[in-house]
């Protein structure tokens, strides 16, 4: 009987279960939530997100306009050519739903190397059960469960754990390709950098840095040759945006959302582009950044753990005092915030901090920010959910700082792993 009960135990704790209960749920979720565009507009599964207006963009192949040469994208290549390729590919059979419905599978196949990422390198830096478990909780999730729909931050997230995978397993050329990759989805990997010049001898570090540098500068160099204005338009969207959803944004005084231009907009010169409106910075963007270099360096100096969980830490503290300076703030960030949590902090309370910070994200969107089209057709924050949104933000920003802080404190332990600048590139 005993060893029936174990038999049973061993294999629900397998994680072909775990794989067969996480495709099958948001597979299923997708077939009855399916994306279609109507008359009314947009419902199903990617209802309230960037899929559609990600679509028209796309949609202006039908006019022979295509990304990066007729018109720019605040984001990097990858997912605007890769969501332009599928509209493409369609032929005639497109239309939003089949769009949607393919450009979800490959979210899907994001997030479940998401899953199988934080299980094996839960494993490498504590034990088989921990990672098991770090896994469950990770698929039990709602915010990776939710935007995947509705945006293309897994794709990003997926290339900065993979990155920090063959970093620990002492795979830093595969690590560098992965770190480029991510960078040419979305600019956030590059801070891996980071944790890779405080974990790796110099030589190390410049061999990584040149590999990844090439890549991207290989990725981005036809793009200048095809139209450098609007490439280097995409490259300055993000830094020039106004404020907004951050405590600077209420200083600000801008209570909108970080979009920055219409589908139109798009089509224009540089010079025709005005960075979404908004009030001007009361706090500049060089000050911040100023700031959070020299966090950066006082961390820097100052940490001692020099171990794999010690590099997880440092990319964690990293990423959150970045979101924090930065002068925009977008739910689906959390999605990042969560895995490094989890990995860094595999207790209740990292649990608990995921859960809050989940709240916290689908609280201000779309419970709140779906509201105010009500009230003000330009979805300016305002009448009885400013207070509201308000606090979200106060109680976001000061989870962010509070878990940087531990971050922080848990790179001032010592630990025993003076090794890791020894192992060899591959």
């Amino acid at each position: 009987m005993n060893n029936r009960l174990a038999e049973t135990r061993s294999s629900l704790g397998n994680i072909g279960v775990l794989l067969m209960l996480y495709l099958s749920f948001r597979l299923l979720m997708l077939l009855a939530y399916q994306p279609i565009l109507t008359e009314q507009g947009e419902v199903g599964i990617g209802a309230g997100g960037d899929r559609l207006f990600h679509f028209r963009l796309a949609a202006l192949s039908d006019e022979g306009k295509l990304p990066f040469r007729d018109w720019w994208s605040e984001f990097p290549p990858i997912w605007p050519v890769i969501s332009t390729a599928v509209y493409l590919l369609l032929g005639e059979n497109v239309n939003y739903s089949n769009w949607s419905v393919v450009l979800g599978m490959l979210m899907l196949a994001c997030e479940t190397g998401n899953l199988l990422l934080v299980r094996g390198i839960g494993c490498r830096l504590y034990s088989e059960s921990t990672g098991a478990s770090l896994a469950w909780v990770y698929a039990l999730s709602i915010a990776p469960a939710i935007f995947m729909w509705w945006n293309f931050d897994s794709m990003m997230n997926f290339f900065v754990l993979i990155g920090i995978y063959y970093l620990i397993n002492a795979r830093d050329s595969r690590a560098a390709v992965a770190i480029a990759v991510g960078i040419l989805v979305k600019f956030v990997p590059a801070l891996v950098f980071g944790a890779v010049i405080r974990y790796r001898r110099p030589t190390t570090v410049i061999r990584f840095a040149t590999l990844s540098a090439i890549l991207v500068i290989l990725a981005y160099l036809p793009l200048f040759v095809i139209n450098q204005e609007l490439t280097t338009i995409s490259l300055r969207a993000q830094a020039e945006k106004p404020s907004s959803q951050t405590i600077w944004a209420l200083l600000d005084g801008n209570y909108s959302t970080g979009n920055i231009a219409t589908v139109e907009d798009r089509l224009k010169q540089p010079d025709q582009v005005v960075n979404g409106g908004g009030n001007e910075a009361r706090i500049s963007n060089g000050l911040r950044l100023a700031i959070a270099a020299g966090l950066g360096i006082v961390i820097f100096v100052t940490t001692r753990r020099f171990d794999d969980r010690g590099l997880i830490l440092f990319v964690g503290v990293t990423v959150l005092i970045f979101y924090l300076q930065a002068q925009a703030w977008s739910p689906q960030w959390a999605t990042l915030i969560i895995p490094l949590t989890l990995l860094a902090f595999p207790s209740v309370r990292g649990v608990m901090a995921t859960i809050v910070l989940s709240s916290l994200a689908v609280a201000e969107y779309p419970v709140l920010w779906s509201r105010t089209g009500d009230l003000d057709p330009s979805g300016q924050m305002g009448g009885e959910w400013f207070l509201p949104w308000a606090l979200i933000v106060l109680m976001r920003t000061g989870l962010l700082a509070g878990l940087a802080l531990a971050f922080y404190k848990a790179l001032r332990e010592h630990a025993a792993a003076p090794d890791m600048n020894e192992r060899p590139t591959q």
